[in-house]
C-alpha cells in the first residue's frame, strides 16, 4: 500500500476511488456505515464512527479529505437557520472542528469541502472555489456534471488545487432541483467524480512518485 487516505463524513466513496485504484488504503468515516471499522475491500474501507469521537489509526496518512454536513451552515437554508436553533449550529460546527483537528494533526496534504456558508464566518476564508462544471471534463460522462454548486475548500499541509477541465453548465443548478426524497441530502452531497479524479491526479500521483523515486 501507498499509504492511507482518509475520507471523514464520506458515505458515497467517490471522493476516495482514484486513490483506491492506484492502490491507497482508503478509510472512509461516516455514521451511516455499518458501525466499527469493516472489512478492506477494493481498497476502501467502511468506518462507521462519529467523527467527533473518532482517531485515526497510527499509520502513515498521505492525504485526509472531509466532506462534513452542511444542511445547517448552508446559506441555501438561510431561511430556516432561526428555527433550527443553537444546538443544530453547534453540533455543525463541531463536526467540522473535528474534520479539521484530525486534517491538521495528520501532517499530510488536506481539504475542508462545504458549499457557500457560514463557516466562512465562524471560521474563515475558504482558499478556494468551484462548480462541479470546472471539472467535468475529467469525468467519464462530462456532460452529467455540467452543472453549478458553488462550492468552498479549506486546505492545507501543501494541498495542490487541481487544474481545471470545465464544460459548459448547461445542466445550470441541477442539486437544487432534486425532488425530496430520503437520499436526497446524499445525492446532494456526493463528490462529483471530475472533481474526485482532478483532486487525485494534482495530489495522489505527485505522492506516488515521491514514494517510488526516494532520491527526489
Amino acid at each position: 500500500m501507498l499509504g492511507i487516505v482518509i475520507s471523514l463524513c464520506d458515505y458515497s466513496l467517490e471522493a476516495v476511488r482514484p486513490w483506491a485504484a492506484a492502490g491507497y488504503e482508503c478509510w472512509c468515516v461516516d455514521l451511516q456505515h455499518r458501525a466499527g471499522s469493516g472489512e478492506l475491500a477494493g481498497g476502501i474501507r467502511r468506518i462507521g464512527a462519529d467523527v467527533t469521537r473518532w482517531c485515526p489509526p497510527n499509520r502513515p496518512i498521505a492525504f485526509v479529505m472531509a466532506w462534513p454536513p452542511c444542511t445547517h451552515l448552508a446559506v441555501s437554508g438561510a431561511r430556516w437557520f432561526k428555527g433550527k436553533g443553537l444546538d443544530l449550529l453547534a453540533d455543525s460546527l463541531r463536526i467540522v472542528a473535528a474534520c479539521a483537528r484530525i486534517a491538521e494533526a495528520s501532517g499530510a496534504p488536506y481539504l475542508i469541502e462545504n458549499p457557500v456558508g457560514t463557516l466562512a464566518t465562524y471560521w474563515r476564508k475558504p482558499d478556494y472555489t468551484f462548480d462541479p462544471c470546472d471539472y467535468a471534463g475529467y469525468a467519464d460522462d462530462p456532460a452529467s456534471e455540467a452543472y453549478t454548486k458553488r462550492t468552498c475548500l479549506w486546505t492545507g499541509g501543501g494541498f495542490v488545487m487541481p487544474e481545471p477541465r470545465p464544460v459548459v453548465p448547461l445542466l445550470g443548478s441541477l442539486m437544487h432541483r432534486l425532488p425530496s426524497s430520503e437520499e436526497r441530502a446524499n445525492l446532494r452531497s456526493q463528490t462529483p467524480q471530475g472533481f474526485a479524479r482532478a483532486v487525485f491526479a494534482a495530489n495522489g500521483i505527485r505522492s506516488m512518485v515521491g514514494k517510488r523515486d526516494p532520491d527526489r
